[in-house]
C-alpha cells in the first residue's frame, strides 16, 4: 500500500512541478528572454523539468519516512537583462517568479472542475482510489503555491518580494539573498512552515466542497 501511495504521489508531484516550471519558462520567453526556449524548457513535458534528486528521490524519501514531502524541479535559467524594457528588470523578474505558483493555482482549479464533472456524472465516486489520487494533485498544487510564495530566496517569493520592495530596501533583499536558505531551514525545523502551509488544507477542502 505504501508503494502504491508513493507512486501516486510521485506522479502528482512530477506533473505539478512540470506545470510550475513551464510557467516560469513561458513568461520569461514572452518577456523577451530566449534562454528557456534555447534550453528546451518552454514545454509541459515533465522530462524537461524533472530533477533526479529533487523531483524523484527526495519526495519518495519523504513518503517512505512518513514526513513532509520536500522536493523541487530543475530551475529555469533566465537572463533578466534580456527582458523587455517596457518593465523594470526587477518587476519583470517578479512576474516570471509569480508565473510558477500561478500555474499551480490554475492546475488546482482545472483539476477540481474535472473532478466535479467526473463525480457528478457518476464516472467516479468520492471513495474511489482514482479520486483520492486526483485530490492529492489538488492539495499538492495548493501546497506548492503557498510554499513557493514564502518571501525567502531561493523560493519564488524572494523574487516577488524584491520586485515589490522600493529600491531603498535593497539591503533587505541582499540580507535575504545571503541568509535565505538558512531562514528556510529554520522555518522547517521550527514547525512554522506547517503553519504557513495551513491555508492549502483549507483550500483543498473548499475544492472538495465544490465537487460535492
Amino acid at each position: 500500500m505504501k508503494v502504491r501511495a508513493a507512486i501516486v504521489m510521485l506522479i502528482a508531484f512530477v506533473l505539478s512541478v512540470a506545470v510550475h516550471e513551464f510557467g516560469h519558462a513561458f513568461l520569461a520567453d514572452r518577456l523577451g528572454d530566449s534562454t528557456p526556449r534555447y534550453q528546451g524548457r518552454v514545454t509541459l513535458n515533465p522530462i524537461s523539468h524533472a530533477d533526479p534528486i529533487g523531483t524523484i528521490a527526495m519526495p519518495l524519501i519523504g513518503v517512505f519516512l512518513g514526513g513532509m514531502v520536500i522536493g523541487w524541479g530543475k530551475p529555469v535559467m533566465v537572463n533578466p537583462t534580456a527582458f523587455t524594457r517596457k518593465l523594470r528588470m526587477k518587476v519583470a523578474h517578479m512576474f516570471v517568479a509569480l508565473a510558477g505558483p500561478i500555474m499551480n493555482v490554475i492546475l488546482a482549479v482545472l483539476v477540481t472542475v474535472l473532478l466535479a464533472i467526473l463525480v457528478k456524472t457518476g464516472v467516479l465516486t468520492l471513495q474511489s482510489e482514482l479520486t483520492r489520487g486526483i485530490v492529492q494533485v489538488i492539495h499538492l498544487n495548493w501546497l506548492l503555491f503557498f510554499f513557493n510564495l514564502i518571501p525567502v530566496p531561493p523560493l519564488d517569493g524572494g523574487a516577488v518580494l524584491a520586485g515589490l520592495l522600493p529600491d531603498r530596501f535593497q539591503n533587505v533583499v541582499d540580507f535575504l539573498n545571503q541568509y535565505g536558505f538558512i531562514i528556510l531551514i529554520g522555518l522547517l525545523l521550527s514547525g512554522v512552515l506547517r503553519f504557513l502551509l495551513a491555508p492549502a488544507v483549507w483550500l483543498t477542502n473548499l475544492c472538495l466542497m465544490a465537487v460535492l
